[in-house]
C-alpha cells in the first residue's frame, strides 16, 4: 500500500525519490488520485494526467540511471490558472475565455521548472482575473479553507486553488502570481509559506496579467528551503545563490503606521510572539513610522488604484461587451472603477510611486528587514461575502492592505506562518526587504522560520 504522502515537503519528497526509496509515477499516481478523491473539488480547475505522467516516467528514467536533473525531479507541481500550458486555453478563472485557442508553448517559468524535472499536474483555481483577496469564485466554486474547523473559510485569493492544493496536501508547491498581495494572502491564511519575489525576478512570457506595473510571481509551499530550490529553478540555474543567514544582530524594523489598524487581538498576539523569539535568538528591532505607507491610501484615493488603472485597459472591451454579463459581478464593478482614472491620474500615481519608493529606501538599511503581520485578520467565514456585495468590498480591502504595499514599493517578501488567531485560524509575519534583495530576504527567511513557526 502507497504510503500517505500528503503534507510532505519538496525537500522530504526528494529525499525519498532521489534515494529511489520513492518512484515519481508511483508519486504522480498518488497525488492525481488524491486530487480525483478530494472532497473539495473546487480546487483544481484542470488536472494534466497524461503530462504528468508522461513526465513522470521521464523522470523515473533519469533517476533509475543515476542521472537526475536535479533536486526536483520528479517533484508535483500546479500551476495557478494565469500560466500558458502547452495544449490548454489559459482561463484565467474565468469562463468567457474557455473557448480561447490553446497555448502552443508552455510558459517560460512551465517550461523551466519542466527543465528541473518537476511534474506538471494541472491547474488551480483562482479570482477571476486575478482581481481579489479573497478568493471567492462564481464559476469553478470557492475552494474552502482547509484549517478551517468550525464554518467554510475563504481561502484568500487571488491564488486560492494555490494555497488551498498545498496546505491540503495534494500537492508540496503551486507557482502563483502576485499584484497586491495574491501568493502572501493564500499562504497567511492557510498557514503555509508564500514567496513573492521582486517584479521582474522571473520571465512573465507566457502569464495571463492583471497589471504589469505591480505583477509579480512566486511559490506557495511548506517551507522556505522549498521556495529556494524552486526560486532558482524559476530562474534556470541548476542551485541556488541562496544561504542560511544568522539572526544574530539581524536588523528588524517594524512599521507603526497603517499596518496594525484595525488588526485582530490574536493577530497581534501571533506576531508579537514571533517578533520576541526572533529577538531572543539574536535578532534587533526596531518600530519606525513609514509616512509613505499613507501616503501610497491617500494617492490612491485622490487618483484611483493602480491596480484598477491598468486592469480597465486591459479588459476594457470585456467590460463594455456581452463578455460582462458572464463575468463576477464584483470584478466587473471594480474594474469599471478605472474607467474614471484619467491618463493625468495615471501619470500622477507613477510618478508618485517612483518617489516613495526613493523615500523609503533611505529610511530602510540594505540588510535590514521590514517585518509586520500578512493579513491583519484571519480567515473570515464565506458565505456572509457570498451574499453581500458591500461586505465583500470592505473585507476585500483590509485584506488586501498590508500586502499591496510591498507590491507599490517593489519590494520582495516572504509570508511565514507564525501562530494562530480567532478560532484556531492560522497568521502569517511578513518579512519583506527592498527591491531586488531576495537573496538576502530568502537567506534571513531561512533562518527565521524555525523560530517563527510555532507548534
Amino acid at each position: 500500500m502507497m504510503q500517505d504522502l500528503s503534507g510532505r515537503s519538496i525537500a522530504q519528497l526528494s529525499v525519498l525519490l532521489q534515494s529511489g526509496a520513492l518512484d515519481p509515477r508511483a508519486l504522480t499516481e498518488w497525488t492525481l488520485g488524491r486530487v480525483r478523491d478530494h472532497a473539495d473539488q473546487a480546487i483544481f480547475t484542470v488536472v494534466t494526467p497524461e503530462r504528468a505522467m508522461r513526465e513522470a516516467e521521464a523522470s523515473h528514467m533519469r533517476l533509475s540511471s543515476g542521472r537526475p536533473l536535479g533536486l526536483l525531479d520528479g517533484i508535483p507541481v500546479a500551476w495557478k490558472d494565469l500560466f500558458a500550458i502547452k495544449g490548454l486555453s489559459t482561463t484565467a478563472g474565468s469562463i468567457v475565455l474557455k473557448n480561447d485557442p490553446a497555448a502552443t508553448e508552455d510558459a517560460a517559468v512551465v517550461a523551466a521548472l519542466a527543465n528541473a524535472g518537476m511534474v506538471s499536474v494541472g491547474r488551480v483555481n483562482m479570482s477571476e482575473f486575478a482581481f481579489s483577496g479573497l478568493g471567492l469564485n462564481p464559476h469553478y466554486g470557492t475552494p474552502r479553507n482547509p484549517c478551517s474547523k468550525d464554518v467554510g473559510r475563504i481561502p484568500g485569493g487571488s491564488s486560492s486553488g494555490s494555497g488551498v492544493a498545498v496546505a491540503a496536501g495534494l500537492v508540496p508547491v503551486s507557482i502563483g502570481t502576485d499584484t497586491g498581495g495574491s501568493i502572501r494572502i493564500p499562504a497567511a491564511l492557510n498557514g503555509i509559506v508564500g514567496y513573492k519575489a521582486t517584479r521582474g525576478r522571473y520571465s512573465m512570457r507566457g502569464v495571463f496579467p492583471l497589471a504589469k506595473s505591480l505583477d509579480s510571481l512566486g511559490p506557495l509551499c511548506r517551507t522556505v528551503q522549498d521556495a529556494v530550490w524552486v526560486d532558482a529553478a524559476m530562474r534556470g540555474l541548476p542551485a541556488s545563490e541562496v544561504r542560511r543567514g544568522s539572526l544574530e544582530g539581524l536588523s528588524i524594523v517594524v512599521p507603526t503606521d497603517v499596518v496594525f489598524d484595525g488588526a485582530e487581538d490574536g493577530v497581534v498576539f501571533a506576531f508579537e510572539g514571533a517578533l520576541s523569539r526572533l529577538e531572543r535568538a539574536g535578532a534587533r528591532v526596531r518600530r519606525q513610522a513609514f509616512p509613505a505607507f499613507k501616503r501610497i491610501f491617500e494617492i490612491t484615493a485622490a487618483h484611483g488604484p493602480l491596480v484598477t488603472a491598468e486592469a480597465y485597459a486591459l479588459h476594457r472591451f470585456r467590460l463594455e461587451g456581452a463578455d460582462a454579463a458572464s463575468m463576477d459581478r464584483r470584478v466587473v464593478s471594480r474594474a469599471r472603477l478605472g474607467e474614471k482614472i484619467a491618463l493625468s491620474d495615471y501619470i500622477a500615481i507613477l510618478d508618485a510611486r517612483d518617489r516613495l519608493v526613493a523615500e523609503v529606501s533611505t529610511l530602510v538599511g540594505p540588510s535590514e528587514i521590514i517585518a509586520y503581520p500578512t493579513v491583519a485578520h484571519v480567515a473570515p467565514p464565506t458565505v456572509p461575502l457570498e451574499a453581500d456585495d458591500a461586505l465583500f468590498v470592505e473585507t476585500n480591502g483590509r485584506t488586501l492592505r498590508n500586502t499591496l504595499i510591498g507590491n507599490f514599493l517593489d519590494w520582495c517578501g516572504v509570508s511565514l506562518p507564525c501562530g494562530t488567531g480567532e478560532a484556531g485560524m492560522p497568521v502569517g509575519l511578513l518579512l519583506s526587504a527592498l527591491p531586488h534583495h531576495d537573496t538576502h530576504l530568502l537567506s534571513v527567511a531561512l533562518a527565521a522560520e524555525d523560530v517563527v513557526r510555532v507548534g
